[in-house]
C-alpha cells in the first residue's frame, strides 16, 4: 500500500501541530509550508534536528528554491533545535525572559521590510521525547504568546510513538488544546478485490492502535464504518480505492475515495433483505456523514466523536 501525505497550510496566528508516523509524512508536509512561504515573499524560520534540516534543504530545492540566496537573503533562516534550547534552558528550567529574547529576535528579524514569517519548531518535541513533557506543555505556552504579540504562524511536530500511551492521554489533550489546528492524517491504497474491506480495518484500527486517544473512539462502531464504506467501493465502485483517517483534535474521520462518480444511494431495504443497509446503518453511528464528489471519483466521509 502507498501511503499520503495532504498538503496543509498555516495562516498569520495559528500555530499547528502535526502527529506523524513516518518522518517522511512530516518533511513532506512541512517541506511544502516552507517552500510555499519563501516561494511567495515571506520568510520561513526553522529550528530542528540536523537530519530535519537537511531534508526540509532537499524540499525547497526539488521546489525550484535556491536555499544559499534565501538564506543569504534572510527569507530562509535555520537553526539547530538543541543549541537553540541551551539558549533559554538552564539547569532543565526554562527562562522565559530568556526565550522571548533569543526567539522574538529571531522572528522579529524575519520580520524585517514586513515580510510574513512562517515558522517551524520542534524544540518541543524534543523535550517531549526527553520526557520532560511539562517543559514541552510550558514550551508550547511561551510559543503562544509571543505568536499573539508578532503574529506569525508557527508548526510543531511530534512522532506520534513518542505521543502514544494512555499515560500520555491528557497531556496530548493539553498539547491539542493549545494549538489553533490538529494534523493527524494517514491514508492506504487498496486495491478492489474480496479481502480489502478486511485489510482497510487492519490498517485503520493499526492507526488507531498507536494513538493515545484511540481507546476513545468506539472500535465496533469503526470497524462497522470502514467496512460498509470499503464494501461500498469494492463492489459499486469496483476501482480502487484509498483510506483515509484524520483526527483534528474533536472528531475522528473516516474517508474513503474511490474512481467512479456512480455515487452510493441511501436505500429503503424490504424486511429480510440480506443487504442494502449500510449507509443507514453508518448514519446511525457516526455523528456526521457526506459524499464529496470530484473530477476523479468521490469521497464518501464519516465522523465519530472522540469521548
Amino acid at each position: 500500500m502507498a501511503v499520503h501525505s495532504p498538503q496543509w497550510s498555516a495562516k498569520d496566528g495559528e500555530h499547528v501541530v502535526q502527529f506523524y508516523d513516518d518522518d517522511a509524512d512530516l518533511i513532506r508536509a512541512v517541506g511544502g509550508y516552507l517552500s510555499h512561504a519563501v516561494s511567495a515573499g515571506e520568510a520561513a524560520v526553522v529550528i530542528a534536528g540536523e537530519a530535519h534540516r537537511s531534508a526540509f534543504d532537499a524540499e525547497l530545492v526539488g521546489a525550484g528554491i535556491d536555499v544559499r540566496k534565501a538564506a543569504r537573503d534572510g527569507s530562509y533562516v535555520v537553526l539547530d533545535a538543541a543549541e537553540t534550547m541551551r539558549r533559554f534552558i538552564h539547569a532543565g528550567q526554562i527562562d522565559a525572559n530568556a526565550f522571548r529574547d533569543a526567539i522574538g529576535g529571531v522572528v522579529s528579524a524575519a520580520q524585517q521590510g514586513g515580510r510574513r514569517v512562517r515558522a517551524y519548531g520542534e524544540m518541543v518535541a524534543l523535550l517531549w521525547d526527553a520526557g520532560h513533557v511539562l517543559g514541552a506543555i510550558e514550551l508550547e505556552k511561551l510559543w503562544n504568546e509571543l505568536g499573539r504579540e508578532l503574529r506569525f504562524a508557527l508548526w510543531c511536530g511530534y512522532h506520534i510513538q513518542s505521543a502514544a500511551g494512555e499515560a500520555h492521554a491528557d497531556a496530548l489533550h493539553e498539547v491539542c488544546h493549545l494549538h489553533t489546528s490538529v494534523i493527524d492524517e494517514a491514508s492506504a491504497d487498496f486495491r478492489a478485490g474480496p479481502d480489502a474491506p478486511f485489510a482497510a480495518r487492519r490498517f485503520v484500527t493499526g492507526v488507531l492502535a498507536r494513538r493515545p486517544y484511540g481507546s476513545r473512539v468506539s472500535d465496533d462502531d469503526v470497524q462497522l464504518v470502514v467496512s460498509e464504506l470499503a464494501t461500498n467501493a469494492v463492489i459499486h465502485a469496483g476501482t480502487p480505492f484509498c483510506v483515509s483517517v484524520r483526527y483534528d483534535g474533536s472528531v475522528f474521520r473516516i474517508s474513503v475515495h474511490d474512481w467512479s462518480t456512480l455515487e452510493p444511494i441511501v436505500r429503503r431495504p424490504a424486511p429480510g433483505a440480506p443487504s442494502g443497509r449500510g449507509l443507514r446503518l453508518v448514519s446511525s453511528v457516526t455523528r456526521d456523514w457526506g459524499i464529496d464528489p470530484d473530477p476523479d471519483g468521490k469521497t464518501v466521509w464519516a465522523e465519530l466523536p472522540v469521548r
